[in-house]
């Protein structure tokens, strides 16, 4: 089956460029106005952090090398702003080490001075984690991008930290083999930072959590220590798991070098399915089937609502194979990926899904392909959303988790509060598998009323449901005075425990994760 439409047309072929280099390719929006310094707007007090001297430029200068040390202020810039243009540090250092000796040399030296350092990856983030908030220094891992040794035979891939992962996921492909993550940003973001916040994505569903395929992993502590836990063995039981630590705490336990990850077989037969319905209800009929009936095969379960596809044929002007009779898209969609090893029986079992979907009326129009370039065109009326909508203007962005009955209503519940005519879009797409949605909200300007109104009654009403203040891109900045939403206050103790233990002058990424005094 090269492409089957189960109603009205043939797939229409997209003739964009889909792969436009993720989130972190500026020059693909341009960044109109920079955002107000974030010490300003979210009124932050400094640290008891030394400023910089040129001292301690001269320092790194003979560590890394003059072209390895920035202090340019426009060069700066591109390192204090995150992707989304919704914060900024003023650091005027930034370093790029390219082995973890040197990352070693840097925090030792750091510590000793107290200089604050924050650590930063692609820079593709959501909460403000991976940019100063006053004048830390950065820490770049792009130049860390060797792959070390790929195990074909044990699916094992040892890399460094700074490696992109569309990269990695291209190199593992003449193995055999695959990333268990894929994200939309997967041309820009580095698996370290995908490590430091326990990365979801579009894989989870089938893989699991990015903590499950870390076999092992390299990590500097803020003195400079450097801890070894790089096995890649997939058992291995002998005392605590220490590269947990690292998982997840987004740099400010230590900075991650070096990565095992557990890399499962690329598979045979790849199919994909999108399907227009008209309510939330049957986005939750069709998810309650596809675990039943596809089961084995079933490898992404993806919903966006219609706001959000218009972002992408709309503002990008991507193609939809899938729109109503009178040309426009329909309210809901839901995107099926099956991934198996033999394509006739995986064909027949997607199709026959189809089929009982539209014979029982819960969707109204659906096509199915295995042609590869349709497959990405697809894909990209999805990935491309984060993209797209930050061509409105300013966007309020949450990755959240909730259960499954309350997952799009928190996106009507926002429609309810915010009638404010500023707001110009209120939309939600997800990982409607694993039940986390991403919110947007679109304003042509950053509003302190509009932001008032939004937190923390978005938080609160996660909570009150059950839910989670972050599903995939960690607590960051913006996030750490709702952490007790989602954790204990003995949860809350022990982080604090820890990161006194590991970082007890607080010169790793600070002001994020942990609530500040």
């Amino acid at each position: 089956m090269q492409t089957q439409r189960i109603l009205r047309k043939c797939i229409l072929a997209c003739t964009l460029n889909v792969n436009q280099g993720g989130y972190g390719c500026r020059s693909y929006y341009a960044k109109k106005t920079k955002p107000e310094l974030t010490s300003v707007r979210y009124k932050t007090q400094r640290g008891p952090y030394s400023m910089i001297t040129d001292e301690h430029v001269n320092f790194f200068e003979r560590l890394l090398d003059h072209n390895r040390v920035i202090t340019d202020p426009d060069e700066c810039d591109g390192y204090n702003i995150d992707f989304a243009n919704t914060v900024r540090g003023k650091s005027r250092l930034v370093l790029k080490p390219k082995k973890t000796e040197e990352v070693s040399a840097i925090l030792r030296y750091c510590n000793e001075n107290r200089l604050a350092v924050c650590p930063q990856s692609g820079n593709t983030g959501l909460v403000g984690g991976s940019t100063p908030v006053f004048d830390e220094i950065v820490l770049s891992m792009k130049l860390m991008n060797k792959i070390i040794e790929t195990n074909e035979m044990a699916g094992v891939l040892t890399c460094e930290a700074g490696c992109v992962l569309e990269d990695l996921d291209n190199h593992l492909s003449t193995f055999g083999l695959m990333m268990p993550l894929d994200l939309g940003a997967k041309g820009s973001c580095l698996i370290g930072g995908n490590v430091s916040t326990n990365a979801g994505g579009l894989r989870l569903l089938r893989y699991g959590n990015l903590h499950g395929n870390i076999l092992g992993l390299e990590a500097v502590k803020a003195n400079g220590d450097v801890v070894d836990c790089l096995n890649g063995l997939k058992k291995n039981n002998t005392g605590y798991h220490l590269k947990h630590l690292f998982i997840g705490s987004e740099g400010t336990l230590g900075v991650v070098t070096k990565v095992a990850l557990q890399c499962p077989p690329l598979p045979k037969a790849i199919n994909v399915a999108l399907l227009g319905l008209n309510s939330f209800d049957n986005v939750l009929k069709i998810y309650h089937l596809a675990k039943k009936e596809l089961a084995e095969i079933l490898s992404s379960c993806e919903m966006m609502d219609k706001l959000s596809i218009d972002v992408s044929t709309k503002l990008l002007g991507l193609q939809n194979p899938l729109v109503t009779a009178d040309g426009h898209n329909h309210d809901f969609y839901v995107l099926l990926e099956t991934s198996g090893s033999h394509m006739a029986h995986d064909e027949e079992k997607l199709t026959a899904f189809v089929e009982k979907l539209l014979n029982e009326n819960i969707v109204l129009d659906g096509t199915l392909t295995s042609d590869i370039t349709k497959i990405k065109n697809i894909w990209a009326l999805r990935e491309r959303i984060s993209e797209g909508v930050l061509r409105e203007g300013y966007v309020f962005k949450y990755d959240v988790s909730l259960p499954l009955p309350y997952f799009y209503k928190i996106i009507e519940v926002l429609r309810e509060r915010l009638r404010d005519p500023r707001v110009t879009r209120i939309s939600g797409y997800g990982h409607i598998g694993d039940g986390n949605i991403h919110v947007q909200v679109s304003i042509p300007t950053y509003q302190e009323d509009i932001a008032s109104q939004l937190e923390p009654f978005i938080f609160e009403y996660i909570s009150s449901v059950r839910g989670s203040v972050s599903a995939e891109h960690g607590i960051g900045f913006k996030k750490t005075k709702y952490l007790h939403m989602s954790r204990t206050q003995s949860e809350i103790e022990l982080m604090q425990q820890l990161k006194s233990i590991m970082d007890p002058r607080g010169i790793l990424n600070p002001y994020k994760v942990l609530p500040v005094d």
